[in-house]
Protein backbone atom coordinates (compact mmCIF):
# COMPACT_ATOMS: atom_id res chain seq x y z
CA UNK A 1 0.00 0.00 0.00
CA UNK A 2 1.30 3.46 -0.89
CA UNK A 3 2.40 5.34 2.22
CA UNK A 4 1.37 8.92 2.97
CA UNK A 5 2.99 11.60 5.11
CA UNK A 6 0.24 13.96 6.24
CA UNK A 7 0.90 16.94 8.51
CA UNK A 8 -2.63 17.27 9.83
CA UNK A 9 -3.50 17.80 13.49
CA UNK A 10 -5.99 14.95 13.21
CA UNK A 11 -6.42 12.04 10.84
CA UNK A 12 -10.09 11.43 11.68
CA UNK A 13 -11.59 13.62 8.93
CA UNK A 14 -9.09 12.21 6.40
CA UNK A 15 -10.21 8.66 7.15
CA UNK A 16 -13.87 9.60 6.82
CA UNK A 17 -13.03 11.20 3.49
CA UNK A 18 -11.24 8.01 2.49
CA UNK A 19 -14.32 5.96 3.38
CA UNK A 20 -16.52 8.33 1.37
CA UNK A 21 -14.08 9.15 -1.41
CA UNK A 22 -15.14 9.37 -5.06
CA UNK A 23 -13.86 6.73 -7.52
CA UNK A 24 -11.03 8.97 -8.71
CA UNK A 25 -9.45 8.92 -5.25
CA UNK A 26 -9.90 5.19 -4.62
CA UNK A 27 -7.59 3.34 -7.02
CA UNK A 28 -8.43 -0.15 -5.80
CA UNK A 29 -10.40 -2.09 -3.22
CA UNK A 30 -8.96 -3.95 -0.26
CA UNK A 31 -5.93 -3.83 1.99
CA UNK A 32 -5.39 -2.87 5.61
CA UNK A 33 -4.13 0.61 6.44
CA UNK A 34 -1.68 0.87 9.35
CA UNK A 35 -1.45 4.18 11.21
CA UNK A 36 0.79 4.75 14.22
CA UNK A 37 -1.49 6.12 16.94
CA UNK A 38 -0.26 8.70 19.44
CA UNK A 39 -2.02 7.61 22.64
CA UNK A 40 -4.11 4.97 24.38
CA UNK A 41 -7.57 6.36 25.25
CA UNK A 42 -9.20 5.81 28.62
CA UNK A 43 -12.10 4.17 26.78
CA UNK A 44 -13.35 4.02 23.22
CA UNK A 45 -16.72 5.64 23.87
CA UNK A 46 -16.94 8.77 21.72
CA UNK A 47 -19.69 10.25 23.88
CA UNK A 48 -17.57 9.92 27.03
CA UNK A 49 -14.16 10.98 25.77
CA UNK A 50 -12.80 14.30 24.54
CA UNK A 51 -9.44 13.73 22.83
CA UNK A 52 -8.29 12.65 19.40
CA UNK A 53 -6.97 9.45 20.98
CA UNK A 54 -10.51 8.07 20.66
CA UNK A 55 -11.89 10.39 17.97
CA UNK A 56 -9.44 9.38 15.26
CA UNK A 57 -9.93 5.61 15.29
CA UNK A 58 -13.62 5.52 16.26
CA UNK A 59 -15.29 8.16 14.05
CA UNK A 60 -15.54 5.72 11.15
CA UNK A 61 -17.33 3.15 13.34
CA UNK A 62 -20.33 5.50 13.63
CA UNK A 63 -22.55 7.83 11.66
CA UNK A 64 -24.05 11.19 12.57
CA UNK A 65 -27.47 12.48 11.64
CA UNK A 66 -25.66 15.10 9.56
CA UNK A 67 -21.99 15.73 8.89
CA UNK A 68 -19.60 18.12 7.20
CA UNK A 69 -18.97 17.24 3.57
CA UNK A 70 -15.57 15.51 3.61
CA UNK A 71 -14.81 16.68 0.07
CA UNK A 72 -15.00 20.37 1.04
CA UNK A 73 -11.69 21.76 2.41
CA UNK A 74 -13.21 23.94 5.14
CA UNK A 75 -16.19 23.24 7.40
CA UNK A 76 -19.02 25.76 7.26
CA UNK A 77 -22.81 25.71 7.67
CA UNK A 78 -23.07 25.42 3.88
CA UNK A 79 -20.97 22.23 3.86
CA UNK A 80 -23.29 20.28 6.20
CA UNK A 81 -24.90 17.33 4.42
CA UNK A 82 -27.34 14.57 5.50
CA UNK A 83 -26.01 11.25 6.76
CA UNK A 84 -28.36 9.09 8.85
CA UNK A 85 -30.90 11.82 8.23
CA UNK A 86 -32.01 12.27 4.62
CA UNK A 87 -32.83 15.98 4.96
CA UNK A 88 -33.86 18.55 7.55
CA UNK A 89 -36.26 21.45 7.93
CA UNK A 90 -36.96 24.19 10.48
CA UNK A 91 -40.33 25.58 11.52
CA UNK A 92 -40.99 29.27 10.85
CA UNK A 93 -39.86 30.30 14.35
CA UNK A 94 -36.56 28.42 14.02
CA UNK A 95 -37.15 26.43 17.21
CA UNK A 96 -38.15 23.03 15.80
CA UNK A 97 -35.76 20.99 13.67
CA UNK A 98 -37.26 17.94 11.93
CA UNK A 99 -35.13 15.26 10.30
CA UNK A 100 -36.50 12.34 8.26
CA UNK A 101 -34.23 9.31 8.76
CA UNK A 102 -32.64 6.89 6.36
CA UNK A 103 -34.39 3.52 6.16
CA UNK A 104 -32.69 0.15 5.77
CA UNK A 105 -29.64 1.05 7.88
CA UNK A 106 -28.43 -1.69 10.25
CA UNK A 107 -26.28 -1.65 13.33
CA UNK A 108 -23.16 -3.79 13.17
CA UNK A 109 -24.98 -6.55 15.07
CA UNK A 110 -27.73 -6.65 12.43
CA UNK A 111 -30.46 -4.80 14.33
CA UNK A 112 -32.27 -2.01 12.45
CA UNK A 113 -31.52 1.65 13.05
CA UNK A 114 -34.65 3.65 14.00
CA UNK A 115 -35.71 6.97 15.46
CA UNK A 116 -35.62 5.43 18.94
CA UNK A 117 -31.83 5.18 18.64
CA UNK A 118 -31.64 8.92 18.01
CA UNK A 119 -33.81 9.68 21.02
CA UNK A 120 -31.77 7.33 23.23
CA UNK A 121 -28.55 9.03 22.11
CA UNK A 122 -29.90 12.51 22.78
CA UNK A 123 -31.20 11.44 26.18
CA UNK A 124 -27.71 10.14 26.99
CA UNK A 125 -26.05 13.38 25.88
CA UNK A 126 -28.47 15.54 27.86
CA UNK A 127 -28.34 13.35 30.97
CA UNK A 128 -32.03 12.43 30.77
CA UNK A 129 -31.65 8.68 30.26
CA UNK A 130 -32.04 5.99 32.90
CA UNK A 131 -28.49 4.80 32.20
CA UNK A 132 -25.93 7.57 32.47
CA UNK A 133 -22.66 8.27 30.73
CA UNK A 134 -19.78 7.84 33.17
CA UNK A 135 -18.37 11.15 31.89
CA UNK A 136 -20.42 13.64 29.87
CA UNK A 137 -17.93 16.29 28.67
CA UNK A 138 -20.30 18.00 26.22
CA UNK A 139 -23.53 18.04 28.21
CA UNK A 140 -23.59 21.86 28.15
CA UNK A 141 -23.82 21.78 24.34
CA UNK A 142 -27.46 20.77 24.71
CA UNK A 143 -28.62 23.30 27.33
CA UNK A 144 -30.90 24.95 24.78
CA UNK A 145 -32.56 21.67 23.81
CA UNK A 146 -36.00 21.24 25.37
CA UNK A 147 -36.62 17.71 24.10
CA UNK A 148 -36.48 15.40 21.10
CA UNK A 149 -39.48 13.42 19.90
CA UNK A 150 -39.90 10.51 17.50
CA UNK A 151 -42.48 10.72 14.74
CA UNK A 152 -42.82 7.05 13.84
CA UNK A 153 -39.74 4.91 13.22
CA UNK A 154 -38.02 7.22 10.75
CA UNK A 155 -38.36 10.84 11.79
CA UNK A 156 -37.26 12.92 14.77
CA UNK A 157 -37.90 16.50 15.85
CA UNK A 158 -35.65 18.58 18.11
CA UNK A 159 -37.44 21.27 20.14
CA UNK A 160 -35.28 24.23 21.18
CA UNK A 161 -35.96 26.68 24.00
CA UNK A 162 -34.92 29.58 21.77
CA UNK A 163 -33.53 30.14 18.30
CA UNK A 164 -30.03 28.68 17.86
CA UNK A 165 -28.75 28.90 14.26
CA UNK A 166 -25.62 26.87 15.11
CA UNK A 167 -27.57 23.90 16.48
CA UNK A 168 -27.21 21.89 13.27
CA UNK A 169 -23.44 22.37 13.46
CA UNK A 170 -23.40 20.60 16.84
CA UNK A 171 -25.06 17.59 15.23
CA UNK A 172 -22.42 17.59 12.46
CA UNK A 173 -19.32 17.34 14.65
CA UNK A 174 -17.27 14.20 15.13
CA UNK A 175 -18.42 14.16 18.76
CA UNK A 176 -22.11 13.58 18.02
CA UNK A 177 -22.40 9.98 16.78
CA UNK A 178 -25.65 8.08 17.09
CA UNK A 179 -25.52 5.24 19.63
CA UNK A 180 -27.75 2.13 19.63
CA UNK A 181 -30.60 1.95 22.14
CA UNK A 182 -30.02 -1.75 22.76
CA UNK A 183 -26.36 -1.47 23.89
CA UNK A 184 -25.57 -0.05 27.33
CA UNK A 185 -23.18 2.90 27.79
CA UNK A 186 -20.96 0.53 29.79
CA UNK A 187 -20.58 -1.87 26.86
CA UNK A 188 -19.97 1.00 24.44
CA UNK A 189 -16.75 1.78 26.34
CA UNK A 190 -15.17 -1.53 25.37
CA UNK A 191 -17.24 -3.10 22.56
CA UNK A 192 -18.89 -0.27 20.61
CA UNK A 193 -21.48 -0.99 17.94
CA UNK A 194 -22.18 1.56 15.24
CA UNK A 195 -23.64 1.92 11.76
CA UNK A 196 -20.47 3.25 10.13
CA UNK A 197 -18.22 1.97 7.34
CA UNK A 198 -15.94 0.13 9.79
CA UNK A 199 -16.71 -2.30 12.61
CA UNK A 200 -14.84 -2.28 15.89
CA UNK A 201 -12.58 -5.35 16.23
CA UNK A 202 -10.43 -4.87 19.31
CA UNK A 203 -8.80 -2.42 21.68
CA UNK A 204 -5.73 -3.55 23.60
CA UNK A 205 -4.74 -0.62 25.85
CA UNK A 206 -1.27 0.71 25.08
CA UNK A 207 -0.96 -1.77 22.21
CA UNK A 208 -3.43 -1.49 19.34
CA UNK A 209 -6.90 -0.47 18.14
CA UNK A 210 -8.35 -2.33 15.14
CA UNK A 211 -11.39 -1.78 12.95
CA UNK A 212 -12.56 -3.83 9.96
CA UNK A 213 -14.72 -3.22 6.91
CA UNK A 214 -18.48 -3.31 7.43
CA UNK A 215 -19.63 -5.50 4.51
CA UNK A 216 -23.24 -4.41 5.05
CA UNK A 217 -22.58 -0.67 5.02
CA UNK A 218 -25.53 1.30 3.69
CA UNK A 219 -23.37 3.28 1.22
CA UNK A 220 -22.86 0.88 -1.73
CA UNK A 221 -19.24 0.08 -2.55
CA UNK A 222 -17.86 1.66 0.63
CA UNK A 223 -15.50 1.50 2.38
CA UNK A 224 -12.63 0.69 0.05
CA UNK A 225 -10.30 -0.65 2.74
CA UNK A 226 -10.59 -4.05 4.43
CA UNK A 227 -9.52 -2.58 7.75
CA UNK A 228 -7.40 -0.10 9.68
CA UNK A 229 -4.87 -0.98 12.38
CA UNK A 230 -3.75 1.65 14.90
CA UNK A 231 -0.64 0.40 16.75
CA UNK A 232 -0.24 2.69 19.76
CA UNK A 233 3.18 4.36 19.65
CA UNK A 234 3.32 7.25 22.11
CA UNK A 235 6.77 8.56 21.22
CA UNK A 236 6.53 10.87 18.20
CA UNK A 237 10.03 10.04 16.95
CA UNK A 238 9.32 6.32 17.09
CA UNK A 239 6.06 6.83 15.20
CA UNK A 240 7.89 8.74 12.48
CA UNK A 241 10.63 6.10 12.24
CA UNK A 242 7.95 3.40 12.04
CA UNK A 243 6.48 5.21 9.07
CA UNK A 244 9.82 5.89 7.40
CA UNK A 245 10.80 2.22 7.72
CA UNK A 246 7.60 1.12 5.98
CA UNK A 247 5.98 -0.46 9.02
CA UNK A 248 3.07 2.00 8.86
CA UNK A 249 1.30 3.51 5.86
CA UNK A 250 0.25 6.92 7.12
CA UNK A 251 1.78 9.56 9.38
CA UNK A 252 -0.69 12.19 10.65
CA UNK A 253 2.02 14.45 12.07
CA UNK A 254 1.27 14.23 15.81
Amino acid sequence: MKRNLIGFATAGPFLLALAASPPAMAQKQGGTLTIGHFDSPASISLLEESTNAVNRPMMAVFNNLVMYDQNVPQNSPKSIVPELATSWSWNEEGTELTLPLRQGVKWHDGKPFTANDVKCTVDLMTGNSAEKLRINPRKSWWDNLEKVSTNGDYEVTFYLKRVQPAFLALLATGWTPIYPCHVSPRDMRTKPIGTGPFKFVEFQPNQVIRVAKNPDYWKPGKPHLDGIDYPIIKDVSTRLLTFMSGKSDFYPGV
